[in-house]
């Protein structure tokens, strides 16, 4: 997979294995304790995370989270999900809203001021400045996120091992 290549912030990515839910989770709990302290592996019911330990984390590290679907063939559907830590993508997040509210409020306020026949060059103003802090916040994450790279592909080596383990 090219994670470098995708264009979302958060990569995903679907795939089909000839191994059954169950055998994937058990294989999960050896793997965790092979793989300490460098990464974490979590699990719950059908989900898994795989974080980067806490010696080796970044403000900028991925996670992978994987779901495992069984199917009726006895195969399992796993579909993967990169992103940033949740930390910083509820920060991300957050400030997003904060930009949205900010330019929403003021694109109101120049509209009643425009129909008043008032200057609305602050409020417009305002509005641009927001424009181009949202834009600031998306080339950050894309920063981030290829800085985070070779972690996402550290991560994803893990993943096939966890996969391919015999």
């Amino acid at each position: 997979m090219e994670i470098d290549k995708q264009f979302p912030l958060r990569p995903r990515f679907e795939k089909v294995v000839p191994l059954s839910t169950d055998t994937i989770l058990e294989r999960c709990e050896q793997f965790q304790e092979r793989l300490e302290p460098d990464y974490k592996v979590k699990v719950s019911e059908k989900h898994i995370w795989i974080h980067i330990g806490m010696l080796k984390r970044e403000k900028y590290s991925p996670h992978l989270h994987l779901e495992l679907d069984p199917m009726e063939d006895g195969n399992t559907h796993i579909r993967g999900l990169y992103g940033p830590d949740p930390v910083l993508w509820t920060l991300f997040m957050f400030l997003h809203f904060v930009v949205a509210g900010i330019f929403i409020i003021f694109g109101a306020i120049a509209y009643s001021k425009w129909t008043l026949n008032q200057s609305i060059t602050f409020d417009v103003m305002v509005m641009i400045t927001m424009t181009i802090v949202w834009f600031l916040l998306y080339f950050i994450a894309r920063y981030n996120r290829s800085r985070g790279i070779t972690q996402a592909r550290e991560l994803e080596k893990i993943m096939e091992d966890l996969l391919a383990f015999s």
